[in-house]
């Protein structure tokens, strides 16, 4: 028990940088979530929903970290700060980082059945701060969610998605995948917002010419019938 305890502190040191013991990261609300739903977990699949929900509310009050009893989560799940909140079906592989005000929330199900209604995270995925993964989507391993992002479809796995909705960005995630990367995304010019555009604009002018050369090929093929015609 205590081997993996200190497994699990030292996964969370790996990720922050910021404490200076194991004893201070006890201290994190994150990791008193984590052990409240464990708890929870237990209990809710041992069809005790009421001393569950109990447990769930305590962890909500103690630590502004909302998990459903129901939510399934693997090892070395790090929360970051706090106020995340993790719907009933929700899934969480091994050695995930979220970050705070994240939602993994669900969507009504068309057909009014209450079956899988939120998110699949698989192993290794980073979620950026304020992000919100909504409905049974899957979002592949090692993929990172930019922060304020809103993913309502399946994400590929090593993928880097921004916006609302969130899209995959033009650089290659593999050149991120070699170590751990806090905040979800680098912080390197590829990302700046106005390298972005100017790549953007690059695509659009090259669109353009194209269709002036197209345009302008047609005109002489007109201007050459016509020709034609007259002689």
């Amino acid at each position: 028990m205590f081997r993996r305890l200190k497994a699990y502190l030292d996964s969370i040191h790996a990720r922050d940088p910021a404490p200076r013991s194991r004893a201070e990261i006890l201290l994190y609300p994150g990791v008193w979530a984590v052990f409240y739903h464990r708890i929870a977990h237990r209990l809710y699949r041992g069809g005790w929903f009421f001393l569950a929900r109990a447990v769930n509310h305590w962890s909500r009050w103690m630590t502004a970290i909302d998990i459903h009893p129901g939510a399934t989560i693997g090892r070395n799940f790090f929360i970051d700060h706090g106020f995340v909140v993790i719907g009933e079906t929700a899934e969480i592989g091994d050695d995930v980082t979220i970050y705070q005000c994240v939602t993994l929330g669900g969507t009504s199900p068309d057909n009014g059945v209450a079956g899988k209604r939120h998110p699949t995270i698989l192993n290794g995925v980073i979620i950026g701060s304020g992000a919100q993964v909504l409905g049974p989507v899957t979002v592949g391993e090692r993929s990172r969610i930019g922060a304020n992002a809103v993913v309502t479809r399946d994400v590929p796995e090593g993928a880097v998605m921004v916006g609302i909705p969130a899209r995959s960005t033009l650089v290659e995630a593999g050149t991120w995948q070699k170590d751990f990367v806090p905040y979800g995304t680098p912080c390197s010019e590829l990302f700046d917002p106005a390298t972005q555009k100017l790549e953007i604009m690059r695509c659009e002018l090259e669109t353009l010419r194209k269709r002036l050369d197209a345009m302008i090929e047609d005109g002489g093929k007109s201007t050459a019938r016509e020709r034609r015609d007259r002689a």
